[in-house]
C-alpha cells in the first residue's frame, strides 16, 4: 500500500527516536528505533506500562537471554500502543476528532488521501461515512528498527563466553524477529557476514509465494558498490533487501562513515540508471538460494525501495531528491530533534540544540568506534568528560560496556572511552619515552573518548523524569550540520509544513544548498587527511588521496552539469551554486598538486 507521506524520520542516538512511533506512526509517518541498549529499553517499557496501565514483569539481566527478551517486549509494546492510538484516530464518534484532521492536515497536498477526505467531507461532514472511509484507506507508519552491525559484542557468563548467537547484534536482531511487529530492520555501520547468516535462521525474513514479508531488511549504505556487494550476500543465505536507504558519508548526524570522495548526486545517479540492474542480478542469486532451501519462489518479482538522507533541508531539495531520482523516500533527521511531539530530547540540550551555530557543530574523534562522530560543542557528557581530565581521572566507568570491543589488553574486550582502557594506554603510552609534542598528541587522541554508549540514551531519562544513577545526567547529541539552519522549537505540524512547503522553519537566508554543503564538509576532511600525510606519506596513502581528489573532481564536474540543465529548480541559488562549484573545483586542483608535491619528497 502507498505509504502516507514522503519523509522518513531515520534512527537518531540511541534514545532519540527510541519511542518516536509512538508519537507519530498514527498519522502514516515511518520511523526508526534504536536497537542498542537493551536497558533503556527495559526502563521505558516500565515507564509505558505504568502510565497505559499494561502489566509489567522485570525482565532482570539473571534472565537466560534477556537482552533479546526485553528488546522483543518492549518492541511488543510500542506495537500495540501504536496500534491503539491508529485504531482510535480511525474509529471517530464525532466531528471534533482533532487526531483525525491532525493526519489529513499533515499529509502533503498532493495526497490522493487529502483529496479524496476533502471531496467526502465538502458537503457536510457525516461522522459513518467518514468512519468507514478512514478505516478502509489511511495507513499507519513504520515501526522500523536500526541494528549497528558492527557493535556486537561478545558476552559472558561467569567468565565463559556465551555462543555467538549471544552477541549484542545477534541478540538484537533476534528480539526484532521474535516481536510482533510487521516493520523493517534497519543494517547500518557495514557488513557483518556472521549477523546476516544468522538472519536465515528465522522464517519472518523470507517471501510467501506472493512476495509477501513480514520482515523486511534495509541496508544502509553510502555507495552502489556496497550495496550491490551487500545485496548479493544476503541474497545468497536467501534474504532480499527491500530498501537501499542511501546516506550522505558526511553531511549526517551520527557517526560519519566517509566515502572515497564520493559525493550524494552522482552516488544518487548511479543507483537511479542502475536500479533495475541492481534489482534484478540479486533476484537471480535470490531465487535460486531460495530452491535450494525448499522454500517459497515469488511468482512475480520482487521490488525494491531507493531512499535517501542526510543534510535535505527545504521543500524544493525534498521534492528535487524525489522526483529527480525516482526515489521512494527522503529521510529528515536532524531538525526533528527540535520537534518534541517526535523526538525524546531533554530540555537542557533542546537549548543548546537551538541556539548551535556552524561553529559548535562539528566532526569529531569522541566516538570510541574509531568512526568520525558528528557532536555539538560543549554538550553535557563532554563537560563530564572534561571534569574527570582535569581530575587527572580520564575515562568513563562504563556502565554499560556495549561498545567495549578492544581486545588490546583483555579478551574481553573493554572500551577505549572507559577508565579501565584510557589508564592501560596513558601507562603504555608513558614507557614509551616519546618528546613532548608527540606525547601529547598521542594523550590527547587516547583521552577524547567520549561514553557515547551511555550518553546518547541518558537524554530519554531525563526528559521523562527516571533514574540516571547508573548513567549519570551526562548528555551526548549527534546532530547533522543542517542543525545550525534551525533555531527554534517546532511542533509535528510545523515540520510537515516546512517539508511540503506550507511554512518556511529554516531561520536563516545563508543556509548553502545539502550538495554544495557535502562538497564543502568533504573538502575540510580531505584537506585534514593531506594535513596528517605531511607528517610520511607512504604509497598507499597517496593512492588514497590521489582517489578520493579525483571522485571529487567528477562529483564537482556532475553537479556543474546538473545545476546547468535543470529548469524551474533552484532557479534563485543556480547562479551562486555554480560559481562555488567553480571556486571549489580550484581548490580541489590544488590539492591535487600538493599531493603530487609530497610524493616527489617523500
Amino acid at each position: 500500500m502507498k505509504k502516507a507521506h514522503s519523509f522518513h524520520i531515520p534512527v537518531m542516538g540511541i534514545g532519540f527516536t527510541i519511542d518516536t512511533p509512538l508519537k507519530v506512526a498514527q498519522y502514516g509517518m515511518d520511523s526508526v528505533i534504536s536497537l542498542v541498549d537493551d536497558i533503556l529499553l527495559e526502563k521505558l517499557r516500565k515507564m509505558y506500562s505504568e502510565k497505559f496501565e499494561v502489566p509489567y514483569n522485570e525482565i532482570t539481566d539473571k534472565i537466560d537471554d534477556f537482552r533479546a527478551k526485553r528488546i522483543t517486549s518492549y518492541l511488543n509494546l510500542i506495537s500495540d500502543l501504536a496500534h491503539e492510538k491508529f485504531e482510535s484516530l480511525k474509529h471517530i464518534t464525532s466531528e471534533k476528532s482533532d487526531e483525525l484532521l491532525a493526519y489529513i492536515n499533515m499529509l502533503p497536498n498532493s495526497s490522493k488521501l487529502k483529496t479524496e477526505y476533502l471531496k467526502l467531507t465538502e458537503k457536510g461532514f457525516n461522522v459513518s461515512d467518514v468512519k468507514k472511509w478512514a478505516v478502509n484507506n489511511l495507513t499507519m507508519g513504520n515501526i522500523d528498527v536500526n541494528i549497528m552491525t558492527k557493535v556486537d559484542k561478545d558476552n559472558y557468563k561467569k567468565d565463559e563466553k556465551l555462543p555467538v548467537e549471544y552477541n549484542d547484534a545477534h541478540a538484537a536482531l533476534r528480539g526484532f524477529a521474535n516481536s510482533k511487529l510487521n516493520s523493517s530492520v534497519v543494517l547500518s555501520a557495514g557488513m557483518n557476514p556472521r549477523l546476516y547468516a544468522y538472519m536465515s535462521q528465522f522464517d519472518d525474513f523470507f517471501p510467501d509465494e506472493n512476495g509477501v514479508f513480514k520482515k523486511r531488511i534495509i541496508l544502509k549504505v553510502s555507495d552502489y558498490r556496497s550495496a550491490l556487494i551487500q545485496g548479493r550476500f544476503l541474497a545468497k543465505k536467501g534474504l532480499w533487501v527491500s530498501e537501499y536507504r542511501i546516506e550522505s558519508g558526511l553531511n549526517c548526524g551520527g557517526h560519519a562513515f566517509a566515502t572515497d570522495g564520493y559525493l550524494l548526486g552522482p552516488v544518487l545517479a548511479e543507483f537511479k540508471e542502475k536500479r533495475n540492474a541492481l534489482k534484478d542480478a540479486i533476484q537471480d542469486v535470490l531465487n535460486q538460494e531460495l530452491l535450494r532451501q525448499n522454500r517459497s519462489v515469488p511468482t512475480d518479482g520482487l521490488s525494491i525501495e531507493i531512499t535517501a538522507q542526510g543534510g535535505v533541508g527545504t521543500e524544493e531539495e525534498h521534492a528535487f531528491l524525489l522526483d529527480h531520482y525516482n526515489l521512494d523516500s527522503v529521510g529528515w533527521g536532524s531538525p526533528f530533534l527540535l520537534v518534541p511531539e517526535a523526538t525524546t530530547v531533554d530540555d537542557v540540550t533542546l537549548n543548546k540544540l537551538t541556539k548551535a551555530t556552524e561553529k559548535d557543530l562539528y566532526l569529531s574523534d569522541i566516538s570510541p568506534l574509531g568512526v568520525p562522530f558528528n557532536n555539538l560543542r560543549d554538550n553535557t557528557k563532554d563537560a563530564e568528560k572534561e571534569a574527570k581530565i582535569n581530575k587527572g581521572r580520564p575515562g568513563s566507568s562504563c556502565p554499560k560496556k556495549f561498545v567495549a570491543l578492544n581486545k588490546e589488553f583483555k579478551e574481553t574486550g573493554i572500551c577505549t572511552a572507559s577508565r579501565e582502557y584510557q589508564f592501560l594506554k596513558i601507562k603504555e603510552l608513558e614507557s614509551q619515552e616519546l618528546s613532548p609534542e608527540v606525547y601529547q598528541k598521542e594523550f590527547n587522541n587516547i583521552i577524547v573518548k567520549s561514553c557515547t554508549c551511555v550518553g546518547l540514551g541518558t537524554s530519554a531519562l531525563l526528559a521523562y523524569g527516571l533514574d540516571t544513577k547508573t548513567e549519570g545526567k551526562g548528555v551526548s547529541i549527534c546532530p547533522g550540520p543542517n542543525m545550525a539552519y534551525y533555531s527554534k522549537v517546532m511542533s509535528l505540524e510545523n515540520i510537515t509544513d516546512h517539508i511540503y512547503g506550507r511554512a518556511n522553519m529554516v531561520s536563516r537566508a545563508d543556509r548553502p544548498n545539502l550538495f554544495v554543503k557535502e562538497l564543502h564538509i568533504y573538502i575540510d576532511f580531505l584537506k585534514n587527511k593531506l594535513e596528517d600525510a605531511k607528517i610520511s606519506m607512504n604509497k598507499k596513502e597517496e593512492k588514497y588521496l590521489q582517489t578520493f581528489t579525483n571522485n571529487m573532481k567528477i562529483g564537482v564536474s556532475y553537479y556543474q552539469d546538473l545545476f546547468k540543465g535543470v529548469k524551474d529548480t533552484f532557479e534563485d541559488i543556480k547562479t551562486a551554486v555554480l560559481n562555488e562549484l567553480e571556486r571549489s573545483e580550484a581548490v580541489l586542483n590544488q590539492i591535487q598538486i600538493d599531493i603530487q608535491n609530497l610524493a616527489v619528497k617523500a
